[in-house]
């Protein structure tokens, strides 16, 4: 049975230390395409929170709102982008569908933790220093998220600046 056409609605979440590490993964279908996590929503009425929750989960085997990432850690933008979907993955999409909105998240963790990736979607992981990590993507728009890391976190309501607190649980 083939695949359903994936949703037009997707997020990026950007995964790093409080020093600003920042997690890529190289996609297994184009070598050299290093990215943040990104993913579509499953269903129409899927929340976009569960969409990160679940790609990074499946990408990374990071679980957001176990103990050791709480829900907490994972901040929502508020912010979108449309962009024009690459040829060569349109067949993924319904005929005539040529752009994909995509929802900026960032996800704190407490180091350069290790990775489970999808073998069948990423063949290889890094941390590196966010300028470096915006600087080796290939997508214009995961770079420019990568280097908003910054100011973007400073404006977090001022609860969530800290980051999650020692032993704090998912909600």
């Amino acid at each position: 049975m083939p695949k359903p056409p994936k949703i037009p609605q997707s997020v990026l979440v950007i995964i790093h230390t409080p020093a600003l590490d920042v997690l890529l993964i190289e996609r297994a279908d184009h070598a050299g395409f290093w990215q943040s996590v990104t993913g579509s929503k499953d269903r129409l009425d899927e929340p976009l929170a569960d969409t990160a929750v679940r790609e990074v989960a499946e990408e990374t085997g990071i679980a957001i709102g176990s103990a050791q990432v709480p829900r907490s850690a994972l901040f929502d933008w508020q912010y979108s982008i449309d962009y024009e979907i690459y040829p060569e993955f349109r067949y993924r999409y319904e005929a005539g569908v040529l752009y994909n909105t995509e929802h900026w998240f960032s996800l704190q963790v407490s180091g350069c933790i290790d990775v489970k990736l999808a073998p069948r979607e990423h063949t290889a992981y890094v941390w590196l220093p966010y300028e470096e990590a915006a600087s080796r993507c290939f997508s214009a728009s995961n770079a420019d998220a990568i280097l908003q890391l910054p100011r973007r976190l400073a404006a977090r309501p001022v609860e969530l600046q800290a980051g999650p607190q020692a032993g704090e649980r998912g909600q």
